[in-house]
């Protein structure tokens, strides 16, 4: 594997990869750390610690913290918790507001969110799985998995596009609607290979490779290579290779096989000061299968394991996640011959060595090697996510300066 990761990398580039009156926010008692757990005597656990014997700032973590509630009283957003690791070390984790419109139950540590396009992630990291074992190349074309590609333009598309949205693919929705019905043919419909196959019938828009258009389907259609590929369900894939080796007890991929009692309600804000409600626990999930655009339930602790394999070059303690080579393709811009993008295998690249993502329902998480840090700040409000997160990381990043 070693010898063909080092053929392949080096030509990643070359391959064109890319309401109510506000009730006080409650400010919950911090959960006890859990216990240090290890694979072969090594911590695989993270730890809350004190921030100044990892080199951060306390008052301005605070600051970050106070910004969260802020947010929540000022009616900005519903409810969230914030995150911030450097090394294994936790520094800050703290939880404001509620996870229901009647602010009933407050939001918790252990909050359980929807995390849309933060999936994506996790879907590259399955296709760079069956690359380093040897079961998929990306440039492989999608047609060798899905034989519906095989059709004009569609046969030219290969996994590396689809890992930077770069297929050329510009269908607007999820899927297809509507979704297949079961039939004689196909008893179990509607279903994920099934519905990305249809992909190829719609075909590009413009020619493979050369341009840059962020694409849902596309990485629907990663997450049904995944299941031809390996040959079972792209949750169960995820479970094998990740969540069990990192102890992410709490995440899944779709709302139906999730503890609801702890998941939050995803929010819209409206003009009468009210929440327009977009999806409450016990609602119908957004789609009847496991997708690949979207789709995982995680916590914050539990991305924060997954996070920090992309900042330990694909280890985790002594528990191989991904070879290094393919990290380090994960986190660089595959998309620099195109202008105005920078997308790696699932992230978003800001620069070298800091890499983002961030859900549609609320959910960011960003990753910078010169700080050795992981931080996140996770809400299931829509809108206005982005400006209280923008303020938080500011906080975070100063009170978390730069090693290297």
């Amino acid at each position: 594997m070693t010898d063909r990761l080092s053929l392949l990398v080096p030509g990643l580039l070359a391959l064109g990869l890319a309401c109510p009156p506000l009730r006080s926010a409650p400010r919950p008692q911090a959960e006890a750390p859990p216990p240090t757990e290890t694979v072969s005597g090594k911590p695989t656990a993270f730890e809350t610690g004190d921030p100044a014997t990892v080199g951060c700032d306390s008052e301005r973590l605070a600051a970050a913290s106070s910004a969260l509630h802020d947010a929540v009283e000022s009616g900005r957003i519903l409810g969230g918790v914030v995150l911030a690791a450097r090394g294994r070390t936790i520094v800050l984790h703290e939880a404001s507001g509620f996870r229901d419109p009647g602010r009933q139950l407050p939001m918790q540590q252990n909050t359980l969110f929807r995390m849309a396009s933060n999936t994506k992630a996790v879907t590259a990291a399955a296709i760079l799985t069956l690359v380093a074992d040897g079961k998929v190349a990306l440039e492989d074309p999608a047609a060798k998995w899905l034989p519906d590609f095989q059709n004009g333009d569609a046969a030219k598309i290969t996994v590396a596009q689809l890992l930077t949205h770069t297929s050329g693919l510009r269908i607007p929705t999820l899927f297809l609607s509507p979704l297949m019905q079961p039939s004689e043919r196909h008893p179990n419909a509607p279903n994920l290979v099934l519905e990305a196959s249809r992909f190829g019938a719609v075909g590009p828009e413009v020619t493979p490779g050369t341009s840059y258009r962020y694409s849902n389907p596309g990485y629907n259609t990663l997450a049904a290579i995944v299941e031809v590929a390996a040959g079972e369900s792209f949750e169960a894939f995820c479970h094998q290779r990740f969540y069990e080796p990192l102890r992410m007890r709490d995440s899944n991929h779709h709302e139906s096989t999730a503890d609801q009692s702890r998941m939050a309600t995803v929010v819209r804000s409206r003009a009468d000061d009210d929440w327009n409600v977009r999806w409450r626990p016990g609602d119908p999930p957004t789609v009847p299968f496991v997708r690949g655009s979207g789709g995982m339930i995680s916590t914050t602790t539990d991305f924060l394991r997954f996070c920090r394999v992309f900042l330990d070059d694909g280890r985790s303690a002594d528990v191989r996640i991904l070879p290094p080579e393919l990290v380090r393709a994960a986190t660089q811009s595959q998309t620099e011959h195109i202008e105005g993008a920078s997308y790696g295998f699932g992230w978003r690249i800001e620069r070298p060595g800091v890499f983002s993502h961030g859900g549609s329902d609320g959910t960011f998480a960003w990753c910078d090697a010169e700080r050795d840090l992981v931080g996140m700040v996770f809400t299931q409000t829509q809108d206005n996510a982005s400006e209280v997160r923008r303020t938080i990381r500011r906080l975070i990043d100063a009170a978390c300066p730069k090693q290297r």
